[in-house]
């Protein structure tokens, strides 16, 4: 931010100084010229011609320094003939300043306008020249009237200004440096405000920015806070998981341990199911894990009919005496991770069809008017009972223990669903009078 503003300051005052100091510059020689072309229309007015065809002044010039030699102020008149008469020239007739040392002229050109250039003739006294060319009444000769100044003070006035504008801009812009800094500083306080405040936080251990910030950070803190509870969320969340799964092997271990110590005989079917038993909390356990990694990488989308098409074709393999339908929106989309989509249905509709009577019907964004996206799997079976809808979610809780299974296909429906937002319930269907289940799934925006 400083260098960005030290080179515009720069630019700006570079520029801007030039154009003044061209402005000024040609305001002071406007008005040196003015005062010479005035000298020389002063001269011209008061000219006449004598009788012997020579020009002189009617009345005394009102510039004493034309009378004081080597005054800095000089004039001079010199004629020449017309082209159609017979070509001469006049000796040129000088004021007293400029004692024995005429005025060497550019006479290259005849018109009615002054013409104004700078000489070196006297090599310690630059001059600023103005000449006209005028005919006199009475008289055919081409006369040029000159008045000549010394530089001198032209120069000094030029030089001045010169060193006032690079004074002055230099002292404006160290001043708007000063000012840019003090303005950067201030600007962003409220950010090292920030940053006390995450040292403090961190050196305390809150979880919280608290302190009051200003208006012009305030978002940054909403952001920060949203940020930590996300974070803080996270950790809880696997803090969770790790002390769930502990929990969840501590008795197999147990048990497996104290029938190893007492050499019990049946060791190796105990081996055998309560590695199980391992197997599937720790499957759910992962399961958990990837949908909350997956959710934490970014906004997720997947296609629902697509994911429900993929599913019916696997589990129709499996169950190739029950019938598959599917209905529904087939551009409905969710804000959930393909693989977690796929395997939500996948443990719906296999649920369905490993406990139903024979017909499974999966409903894509069944009520459109919804918030979020509801899917709907029917089945014709025996259904659940209304007060055991909320038991079977328990991770292992199986109500029909004559069928394979390992009780965790609705408790990770349940929970990969709830880390995407969204939520699982049970019903009766109406149509088939067995199972509904009804999955909602927040749409992808």
């Amino acid at each position: 931010m400083m260098a960005i503003a030290a080179v515009w300051i720069g630019v700006l005052l570079v520029g801007g100084g030039f154009l003044l100091d061209r402005t000024l510059t040609r305001m002071i020689e406007s008005n040196f010229d003015d005062q010479l072309e005035y000298l020389l229309n002063s001269m011209i007015v008061v000219s006449e011609i004598g009788p012997d065809g020579e020009v002189y002044f009617n009345r005394p010039l009102g510039e004493p320094r034309f009378l004081e030699p080597n005054s800095g102020l000089y004039w001079q008149i010199s004629g020449q003939g017309q082209e159609d008469t017979p070509s001469y020239s006049l000796e040129a007739k000088p004021s007293r300043s400029l004692w024995d040392t005429p005025l060497k002229l550019r006479e290259n050109h005849f018109d009615t306008d002054p013409h104004f250039y700078d000489s070196d003739q006297f090599k310690d006294e630059p001059l600023r020249i103005v000449e006209r060319s005028v005919i006199l009444p009475d008289s055919e000769t081409r006369w040029t009237f000159a008045v000549a100044s010394a530089r001198e003070e032209l120069d000094y006035q030029t030089s001045r200004i010169h060193s006032i504008l690079v004074w002055s801009f230099l002292a404006l812009g160290l001043g708007l440096m000063a000012m840019a800094m003090l303005q950067s500083w201030y600007g962003l306080s409220p950010l090292r405000r920030v940053r006390a405040a995450i040292q403090s936080m961190r050196s305390k251990g809150s979880n919280r920015i608290e302190e009051p910030l200003p208006l012009e950070v305030e978002p940054l803190v909403e952001e920060i806070n949203a940020l930590l509870a996300h974070t803080e969320k996270q950790a809880e969340e696997a803090r969770t998981h790790a002390g769930n799964l502990a929990h969840a092997l501590k008795t197999p271990l147990t048990v497996l341990t104290n029938a190893a110590t007492a050499r019990d005989p049946q060791l190796a079917d105990l081996v055998f199911r309560e590695t199980k038993t391992m197997q599937r909390h720790v499957e759910h356990h992962l399961a958990r894990a990837r949908a909350v990694g997956r959710r934490a990488s970014g906004h997720s989308y997947a296609e629902v009919w697509p994911s429900a098409e993929s599913v019916l074709r696997a589990v129709t393999r499996i169950y190739e005496h029950t019938r598959f339908d599917l209905d529904g929106n087939k551009q409905a989309a969710v804000s959930i991770e393909r693989q977690d989509l796929d395997e939500i249905l996948g443990n719906l509709i296999e649920n369905a069809a490993k406990y139903g009577g024979g017909s499974v019907f999966a409903t894509i964004d069944a009520e459109p008017g919804s918030e979020q996206c509801v899917i709907w799997v029917e089945d014709d079976g025996t259904g659940i009972p209304e007060k055991e809808r909320t038991r079977i979610f328990d991770r292992g809780a199986r109500l029909d223990t004559g069928k394979p299974g390992t009780g965790l296909g609705l408790a990770i429906v349940r929970d990969v669903a709830e880390i995407y937002g969204g939520s699982v319930d049970l019903g009766e269907s109406e149509d088939l009078g067995g199972l509904l289940v009804r999955l909602s799934l927040p749409r992808a925006g």
